[in-house]
């Protein structure tokens, strides 16, 4: 493994983000490219060190390790010792030995050929969450190569077969009793060379661009919710089938409800006489409608009043979930002197009846004294 710092091959800061060290490497990569400078094996040398950084650089986990304790992160299992090297799971290794019987040529050459999943974390409001939205959405991706059709030679040229791995994008090596096959270096799985790129993508057969695509969000979704719009994605090299767009929704706060599933709750305080006196007040709901929801007299705070209906959409469903109001008693802070002369005269006519949790809560407290 190479001792050059990581981030010096790729030629950017060690604060780089992955959009940024992406891009170094693809312009690198396509510098270095053994099928651009044939014969030369300090490129060719060269490409494979910028592989191995990106490789490693590309995911959370190996970059944390490597920032923490550079190259000796993946020397003898990497910290703590123990010998134990990542290998990835069984499952990979048993693909590597018996793909071609197992899963055929085609699927993992298509598996090499297929471009990029993208992720995109959308932020809508509970209100668009209710009633669903047109979004347009501005993504930074690859697309096919008009020049060159997405074949990646220049026009009126043709790619060659690799010479190494005769097409079929796999080399073989023996190791005992096994065959094991892993992805050609010169062709990169692809199975052919271009002797002369295209000058646009470089042999890539795709190119950057940023592009603007309409989505509909439907009625519904909720916090965490994952949209994927198949083929959405990045391009394939040269022609092969474009990933997939996964949009992953997450709602904005909002200033009076909360959501749990699809049922909304409101904390709607209400002033202590209307609480005593039972009344009715208007609630506005996320269907730009008005409900009605009736108080009924001796209420206490905390109490809950449920509004059938009221709630948010089903996602792909019928009907809606319901609408839960919990009380929050207020007690009068400013009073006038009428008021407080009114108050005065409501207390001395109390006899403890009308709050009995209160009358039961003293009176135990009372027996433990009298006890």
């Amino acid at each position: 493994m190479s001792e050059i710092d990581y981030y010096e091959l790729l030629q950017v800061d060690r604060t780089a983000d992955d959009k940024t060290i992406k891009s170094a490497y693809r312009r690198l990569a396509m510098e270095c490219h053994p099928d651009r400078n044939p014969g030369c094996k300090d490129s060719e040398a060269r490409f494979k060190s910028i592989s191995e950084a990106y490789d490693c650089l590309k995911d959370p986990q190996k970059r944390a390790a490597y920032d923490r304790f550079g190259h000796a992160a993946f020397r003898n299992g990497g910290p703590g010792g123990g010998g134990a090297q990542d290998f990835g799971s069984f499952s990979d290794i048993f693909e590597n030995i018996f793909g071609e019987f197992m899963n055929g040529q085609s699927d993992r050459r298509g598996n090499v050929l297929r471009g990029s999943d993208l992720r995109y974390d959308l932020e809508i409001s509970l209100e668009d969450s209710y009633h669903g939205k047109q979004v347009e959405l501005r993504i930074d991706t690859t697309v096919k190569c008009e020049p060159c059709e997405g074949r990646g030679a220049k026009a009126g040229t043709q790619a060659r077969t690799c010479t190494m791995c005769h097409g079929r994008g796999q080399v073989r090596a023996q190791q005992g009793f096994f065959v094991v096959e892993r992805t050609c270096p010169t062709c990169r799985g692809v199975g052919e060379v271009i002797a002369d790129p295209c000058d646009r993508c470089r042999g890539e057969g795709r190119v950057e661009k940023s592009r603007s695509l309409e989505v509909r969000i439907p009625a519904g979704v909720d916090e965490g919710t994952r949209i994927r719009l198949s083929g959405e994605g990045e391009a394939g090299v040269r022609g092969g089938p474009n990933g997939d767009l996964y949009i992953f929704v997450h709602l904005a706060r909002h200033a009076v409800f909360q959501r749990e599933g699809t049922t909304l709750f409101a904390r709607c305080p209400v002033s202590f006489t209307t609480a005593a006196l039972g009344g009715t007040i208007e609630l506005p709901g996320l269907d730009r409608s008005k409900h009605e929801v009736k108080i009924p007299a001796g209420i206490q705070s905390g109490k809950q009043l449920r509004i059938r209906g009221a709630g948010m959409p089903i996602l792909s469903g019928r009907g809606h979930g319901d609408m839960v109001v919990q009380v929050e008693v207020e007690t009068p802070t400013k009073l006038s002197s009428r008021q407080k002369e009114l108050l005065e005269e409501f207390r001395k006519t109390e006899t403890g009846d009308e709050c009995p949790a209160s009358k039961s809560f003293f009176g135990k407290l009372k027996g433990l004294w009298e006890g």
